[in-house]
């Protein structure tokens, strides 16, 4: 609950007495709030500045590529694609897979073996240009960038689950099982590739799923009122 309360809050930070406020919606007992928000802190998930709770630097990370996902991380779409080509061989594997999340986490999909690509059209930078290991271009596809991008992601099944977890939302009101299913949501959400609208599937929920979770938030937020 602190977690998914301090990941969509900005700034992410709350006083003890914000988050015991909140616990007690979820009918969590203060102390039972006091020692899990202790063994987060020794975890590494939070800190303490102040007073107040804030994220741990891994949960930072999460919340940015998180936000990426909820909020609209699009801009003007000119029909480029960046792609980014794997040009070194005979790495350790713990290296080519931390690659792959790096690309991955830069919402590419990967075309053939250590090619990966994406249309141009997130307002982030392309940090995984200065990677020794790839060698990064914009490009064009000559056949029908809607096809290319149906081969790269399954649209459709993103598109389904996404209009069921609106369901599920919508006709769930416990507090816990509709935090539960608001996890679900923003989980979904981290996995949209954010496509240009013009190759999208009709009915695509993703600005639905936003406006859902951007409300599920502010749920969450008033209840931490003091």
């Amino acid at each position: 609950m602190v977690l998914s309360l301090l990941l969509g809050s900005h700034p992410d930070r709350m006083s003890p007495a914000q988050l015991t406020r909140a616990g007690e919606h979820f009918g969590i007992p203060a102390a039972t709030l006091r020692v899990a928000l202790t063994r987060a802190v020794a975890a590494g998930d939070l800190r303490r500045e102040s007073g107040d709770y804030l994220l741990g630097e891994r949960l930072v990370a999460r919340q940015r590529r998180q936000d990426e996902g909820v909020e609209d991380a699009e801009t003007a779409w000119d029909g480029t694609w960046e792609m980014a080509v794997v040009v070194m061989t005979g790495r350790p594997g713990s290296e080519r897979a931390a690659l792959r999340d790096k690309l991955g986490g830069a919402r590419l999909a990967e075309l053939r073996e250590g090619v990966w690509t994406r249309p141009a059209n997130l307002r982030r930078p392309a940090s995984y240009g200065a990677d020794p290991a790839l060698s990064s271009f914009r490009a064009r596809p000559d056949g029908d960038p809607a096809a290319l991008a149906r081969e790269l992601w399954d649209l459709r099944g993103w598109a389904a689950d996404g209009h069921a977890l609106l369901e599920r939302l919508s006709a769930t009101r416990e507090p816990a099982l509709r935090l539960a299913v608001a996890a679900h949501v923003v989980r979904h959400l981290t996995a949209d590739p954010l496509l240009p609208g013009e190759l999208l599937p009709a009915g695509w929920p993703g600005a639905e799923l936003r406006a859902a979770y951007a409300d599920y938030q502010a749920e969450l937020r008033a209840l931490a009122v003091v």
